[in-house]
């Protein structure tokens, strides 16, 4: 996938910012907890996303996708190549992301957001 296509798709969900972190990532966040990490440094580039436990043993068999390194065990996916993924697929679960991280967030705020 593009940076293009992260940008687009991450910015039209409610109350999404961005911001580089640690010199070489573009971070996805809703209301400042990441949901989406693409390396710039990767080509093509390859992202982060918070998953479902289900989801992780199942997307893990896949060449292409790991444990993400400095992420909470089973909880983060690496996709290290970004046609394991489909278009379709990559919606799904990054909103699948978006979703986990705000659901977490205190309800005055999943309120704002429609959750």
């Amino acid at each position: 996938m593009t940076l293009d296509f992260f940008e687009s798709y991450s910015s039209n969900l409610k109350g999404v910012t961005s911001d580089i972190k640690w010199e070489n990532n573009l971070c996805f966040m809703v209301k400042e907890k990441i949901f989406l990490l693409v390396s710039l440094d990767d080509r093509p580039h390859g992202a982060a996303i918070k998953v479902s436990k289900e989801d992780f043993y199942e997307l893990t068999n896949r060449d292409g996708i790991t444990q993400a390194p400095h992420f909470a065990k089973e909880q983060w996916i690496k996709v290290t190549d970004p046609r394991s993924l489909t278009k379709k697929e990559w919606e799904v679960y990054i909103k699948k992301s978006y979703d986990l991280v705000a659901e977490k967030l205190p309800a005055k705020i999943r309120k704002e957001l429609g959750k």
